[in-house]
């Protein structure tokens, strides 16, 4: 059934954290040691795995918001060190592991086999038309482990969610590296100071945020215009709408349940994050 958006943001505000430790030190850790030679190797094999050994230019077109040229720095190289099954469960042990130390007792509490089940439950009902990243982790085997099970629904949600997400940028006119600059400015940030492209060469990125300002999304001083805010506010809009399918196989009690069950798990594994 249908939910109110602003619970299916909640959800993505509680799942980002509880995927996102998969860029942790832990995973990173069991990369490196693997012969990875710096944490994007590790990064781009374990994320690109479930897509198998798709050329850098599939890669660069799935994950949409890297520069031109950065992938390719890392696939297929990662390829003649690892393969993508070993990614995958290098990927699914290092997060399981860092999740496990972050959330502490929660790990062992009686209810976290029922939030595992509940989110996994929606993790694989979504449509796979169109969300080729989601489709490809769809093709995974779930974990029995709870802790491993509950990362790797979150995983499937997220990514369900950003696949559905550059729908959207697409959508509306949004490259990769625009969404980052718009991303930067939504979090108060001048995009050359954002982590996520400040390497990039100055003259490209000042031609992106040109490019905005001749849109009218980019002011003068390189914030937003109220257009540009109205922009990134509809794209918002649009993928929470578009991760909505995920959740419907939910009754509203048992969405309920889940929100307020992963919000200490996922608050533990923001406070690491931050």
């Amino acid at each position: 059934m249908p939910h109110p958006q602003a619970k299916i943001h909640r959800m993505f505000e509680l799942v980002e954290p509880i995927a996102a430790i998969t860029f942790s030190e832990v995973p990173n850790e069991a990369f490196l040691a693997l012969g990875m030679r710096n944490y994007w190797d590790g990064y781009f094999a374990g994320r690109a795995a479930p897509l198998g050994l798709a050329p850098a230019g599939v890669v660069h077109a799935v994950f949409y918001n890297f520069a031109d040229g950065e992938v390719a720095r890392h696939i297929p190289w990662v390829w003649g060190k690892i393969t993508p099954q070993e990614a995958i469960a290098v990927r699914e042990r290092g997060s399981a592991a860092a999740l496990r130390q972050v959330i502490g007792g929660l790990a062992d509490a009686p209810g976290l086999v029922r939030v595992a089940d509940l989110a996994t439950r929606a993790a694989l009902s979504a449509p796979t038309e169109g969300r080729a990243l989601y489709a490809g982790l769809r093709a995974i085997e779930v974990p029995e482990e709870p802790v491993a099970r509950l990362w790797h629904a979150a995983t499937l949600l997220r990514e369900h969610r950003g696949d559905g997400h550059n729908a959207a940028l697409l959508a509306h006119g949004i490259g990769g590296t625009e969404a980052h600059v718009l991303l930067a400015l939504s979090l108060g940030m001048r995009a050359e100071e954002f982590g996520r492209i400040h390497h990039l060469p100055k003259a490209r990125l000042a031609a992106v945020i040109d490019g905005l300002r001749g849109r009218g999304l980019v002011d003068a001083d390189g914030g937003f215009t109220v257009a540009g805010r109205e922009l990134r506010e509809q794209i918002e809009a649009l993928t929470d709408e578009l991760a909505a399918p995920a959740y419907e196989v939910l009754s509203t009690d048992e969405l309920a349940e889940l929100i307020a069950e992963l919000e200490p798990i996922a608050a533990a594994a923001q406070a690491v994050d931050d």
